[in-house]
């Protein structure tokens, strides 16, 4: 009975050394603070602004061309009413599908740039679990996928600290450059 116990206490303390080692991150905090995240929604923000700024602009001089022609139209024969009508809808169509493509084309070069930031982070991600010997890093994020978790167990500070290094240095430099040159 005695080497009974003994055996079970020996499988279970080998059993307890030979735990993973687990920890998670929290995903939606990891991307939205990346600088890289920052910079990139910035950039496209830009991009964005920029696209409605160009078709508003069109589309206020469409709006003049429509105006005009209601101003005009009284002294126009039917056929020529006709005519304008039907040139202004063609016009106002190839106006909406130019708005159309140039939006998806932002926003699928928008998502590459996101996926690919995504890609980067869980790299990064694994990465850093190999050198730090874990076996398992979960994700979490705000449908809680992670219900419990020990506390200390959470390492999102820590490679968000890691991730965003790189950009400490760089800001450092831009700050050396322009005192150098003063």
């Amino acid at each position: 009975m005695k080497k009974i116990i003994l055996s079970l206490a020996v499988v279970g303390t080998l059993m307890s050394c030979s735990q993973d080692k687990t920890a998670y991150v929290d995903n939606t905090v990891l991307i939205q603070d990346y600088y890289k995240m920052k910079t990139t929604e910035a950039r496209f923000e830009k991009k964005s602004q920029a696209l409605s700024d160009e078709l508003d602009s069109v589309a206020g001089e469409f709006q003049k061309e429509v105006q005009e022609y209601q101003e005009g139209m009284n002294r126009m024969s039917a056929k020529q009413k006709e005519e304008k009508q039907s040139e202004l809808m063609q016009k106002q169509q190839m106006l909406q599908q130019q708005q159309q493509r140039k939006s998806q084309m932002l926003r699928q070069e928008s998502d590459q740039a996101i996926d690919s930031l995504i890609s980067e982070v869980k790299d990064f991600v694994g990465d850093y679990g190999k050198e730090k010997g874990y076996s398992y890093i979960f994700g979490s994020n705000e449908s809680a996928n992670i219900m419990y978790a020990k506390e200390g167990l959470d390492i999102t500070e820590d490679i968000l600290e890691k991730l965003n290094a790189g950009q400490k240095t760089k800001k450092e430099a831009t700050t050396e450059e322009s005192t150098t040159k003063e």
